[in-house]
């Protein structure tokens, strides 16, 4: 390097001297204006701030004067290391620094803070590192063989960065394939089922991946491909430093929350423990091994759900605490967020749920039972917390909120029927004329000739009214297992009518307008009128071959 080459150089330092941001011989965080003023740096490095009086000089005075012996120094001078030589100034334990044995700055002891928990000497080896760091930084910065080799390095290690990146997107694209091949012929480790809901996730999973490794790549080519250069030194410095800090941030805080962790492992596992040991007692409650007061085979389910959840509840109020980050704002808002959700949807939700409760502990209906809820008639499906759904005779699925079926009538048609069968009722209206016991007595064949009623059990007629042109007859008879009323009760108007017809008796219901001058009936010969076919033409088939 030359004599001017040396002069450029020394230039280049003295213009790299500027105030930054607050350093005395360790690190301030937020430095104030003055801290700033009596803060010196080189390279975007801050090397020493001076902060104690020296004579009649302050802080920023002594920067200035440390700026003019910069400009005074010769350029062989910084081809020699940094030094400190210790002394005594003004009464004061000093270090000096020196380059080629010029006198450069002094680093006294009142320099320092207590906070920085360094001795002078400590201080001193500091300060000198720095100063020696940037003097060699702008020494490189003007040797013609470092930066070739520098950018040499920089031309291979992007090579190997973009060789390794086009390796990895040949490799997601093969990996998309195979995993594409093996969703069209149903296999991989997602069951089928699920894939309407998750789709390819396996492809995306590994998408997210290679893109995560690929920006890894670049932050680590970039720190270090910045690092080769003494203009550029101080930002790969910044990444390395950011990226071991998130380093850093991230394995301290899975460490502290370890303890944390480990309690809230312990509760989950005894709390586990303790719903599994109340799953058996509830087993053994249901087949009948234990007897507990109050509680039914009905309300086991019930039961057994309802205290899980609390048992639950009660074990995240307990770990909450222990809970990684349970103090930060992030789940403060969680928990205002669910706390409004539960307050604007409690009032409606929670009646719903009570008032399934209600139908579930009050055993007023079950799975499988004939029931009349207001005036919708058929078979529960379903008792959830939330609603109840009926299956119709029109085979039509009905959900009723459980608030509104608490509200209304229940009526369960097959709660007492136990082995004699669910009770159907019909009624008809017979006028005055007729004696009761014939009706009676045709009601009752009318039930006999039924194929969907139980026989073993005998018919019941009841009178139920006295009405002013007719009286009121109720016919009950128990069906057999398994029907719905809807078929049974079909076949039993088509009997009643039949019979009533072949004694001539006139049926008037529903509403009796005028007594006609002869009954209204069907003459037995006119029961099968066209299209209707007689059953006996139905089984041989006659009716075909006319």
């Amino acid at each position: 390097m030359g004599h001017r080459g040396i002069i450029r150089l020394a230039g280049m330092l003295l213009a790299l001297l500027m105030v930054n941001s607050g350093w005395a011989a360790e690190p301030r965080l937020e430095p104030t204006e003055q801290e700033r003023a009596q803060t010196l740096t080189l390279f975007h490095e801050p090397i020493v701030m001076l902060q104690a009086k020296f004579g009649r000089l302050d802080g920023a005075a002594r920067v200035r004067i440390v700026k003019e012996r910069v400009r005074q120094l010769q350029p062989e001078d910084l081809t020699h290391p940094v030094t400190v030589v210790s002394s005594t100034r003004l009464g004061q334990e000093a270090r000096e620094f020196r380059i080629h044995d010029k006198h450069l700055l002094v680093l006294l002891e009142k320099d320092l803070e207590w906070l920085d928990e360094l001795t002078l000497d400590q201080a001193a080896e500091r300060v000198r590192l720095r100063l020696e760091n940037v003097r060699i930084k702008v020494l490189e910065l003007h040797s013609n063989a470092y930066l070739i080799k520098a950018a040499g390095k920089t031309v291979l290690v992007t090579l190997i960065f973009l060789v390794v990146v086009q390796l990895l997107r040949r490799g997601h694209l093969r990996a998309r394939r195979w995993f594409a091949n093996n969703l069209l012929q149903q296999k991989g480790l997602i069951p089928h089922q699920w894939r309407q809901v998750l789709g390819n996730l396996e492809i995306r999973v590994i998408g997210v991946f290679t893109l995560l490794v690929i920006l890894l790549l670049t932050y680590g080519w970039l720190t270090y491909v910045l690092g080769l250069f003494p203009h550029t030194r101080v930002w790969s410095e910044q990444l390395g430093s950011s990226l071991l800090g998130l380093c850093s941030d991230i394995l301290s805080g899975i460490i502290a929350a370890m303890p944390g962790l480990a309690t809230v492992l312990v509760i989950f596992v005894l709390t586990k423990l303790f719903i599994r040991m109340l799953a058996v007692i509830f087993e053994r409650i249901e087949r009948g091994q234990f007897r507990v007061q109050g509680l039914h085979s009905e309300t086991i389910g019930a039961t057994r759900r309802l205290l899980s959840v609390v048992i639950w509840l009660f074990a995240l109020t307990v770990a909450y605490p222990y809970l990684p980050g349970a103090d930060s704002d992030a789940f403060k808002g969680v928990s205002v967020f669910f706390g409004l959700m539960v307050t604007l949807g409690s009032a409606g939700i929670m009646n719903h749920a009570m008032s399934g409760l209600v139908l579930i502990y009050s055993r007023a209906l079950r799975p499988g039972d004939l029931v009349q809820i207001g005036e919708v008639e058929g078979v529960v499906t379903e008792l959830s917390a939330l609603s109840t759904k009926l299956v119709t005779r029109h085979d039509h699925e009905v959900t009723l909120p459980n608030a509104v079926v608490v509200g209304g009538k229940v009526t369960n048609l097959s709660r007492l029927s136990s082995d004699k069968g669910i009770a159907l009722l019909t009624k008809v209206t017979i006028g005055y004329d007729t004696p009761w016991r014939q009706v009676h007595a045709m009601l009752e064949l009318a039930a006999r000739r039924c194929q969907l009623i139980n026989q073993e059990e005998a018919p019941l007629v009841r009178q139920l009214n006295l009405q002013d042109w007719y009286v009121e007859y109720e016919l009950q008879v128990r069906m057999k297992e398994g029907l719905l009323p809807g078929p049974v009760r079909t076949e039993l108007h088509g009997h009643i009518q039949d019979v009533f017809n072949e004694f001539g008796v006139q049926i008037m219901s529903p509403n009796f307008v005028a007594q006609p001058e002869q009954a209204v009936l069907v003459p037995q010969e006119n029961w099968y009128q066209a299209p209707a076919v007689p059953p006996a033409e139905v089984a041989t088939g006659e009716k075909g071959k006319k």
